[in-house]
């Protein structure tokens, strides 16, 4: 059962995640900390398996603390929930070894699902030798599979962490524009249609198209669970 270190300088958010991570199968809260210094302490004391960290800490970013415990061959897992949408965060986050990123405001089922996939492979990197699709897996894919399955292929250019930030931006049941889904990630309208339409071609978004008065229509995007009218 891996455990579970919140660090999150809002007392209520912070207290909002634990519940959250008690209501996830498997998972269980052992501490909360409100800054820098705290989680520094608590994770010296609890040696949790994996920290749900926040990015703007009242004493320092959580990146430094990231970066820290990297410097240090902490392998402790680490999933960054924050506001920060910043592409530069983003990068900062994933270069530095973090297992996850989640963009706040969020429900409950976007963190089960990472808390899912980080079980899968808290699960896996304990086991005895890996194929090559659970390898490719847990080096590429934003979703770790499990032997025999077959890990997501990206066109060229494209990269499942990105992938992992769109799904999260469609995943609340609202239809979403490419400029939409450009503004809440965080990239360009571009690249943002790239994403769509790859996984709209891979069945996991559908399209809409929305007629106005004039010009050519807009292709809302949803995820193929979600109905709309």
């Amino acid at each position: 059962m891996p455990t579970v270190l919140v660090v999150d300088d809002d007392f209520m958010v912070a207290d909002i995640h634990r519940r959250f991570v008690e209501a996830t199968d498997g998972f269980r809260a052992v501490g909360v900390a409100h800054s820098a210094a705290e989680a520094r302490a608590s994770i010296a004391t609890l040696r949790p398996d994996l920290i749900l960290l926040d990015v703007h800490l009242p004493d320092a970013s959580g990146l430094d603390v990231l970066r820290e415990l990297r410097a240090a061959k902490d392998p402790v897992g680490v999933i960054m929930i924050t506001a920060a949408r910043e592409v530069d965060t983003v990068a900062d986050a994933l270069s530095g070894g973090a297992a996850d990123y989640l963009i706040k405001p969020f429900e409950y089922p976007q963190l089960r699902d990472k808390l899912e996939a980080f079980a899968t492979r808290f699960s896996a990197l304990r086991g005895g030798e890996a194929d090559q699709n659970l390898v490719d897996s847990l080096f590429g894919a934003g979703s770790p599979v499990g032997p025999g399955e077959t890990a997501e292929r990206f066109p060229k250019g494209l990269s499942p962490e990105t992938g992992t930030l769109i799904l999260d931006a469609v995943a609340g049941g609202a239809e979403f524009s490419a400029t939409e889904c450009a503004e809440a990630v965080g990239i360009s309208r571009v690249s943002a249609r790239r994403y769509l339409e790859h996984y709209l071609e891979s069945g996991v978004l559908e399209v809409r198209l929305q007629y106005g008065r004039a010009g050519r229509p807009v292709r809302k995007y949803r995820g193929r669970s979600q109905r709309g009218n």
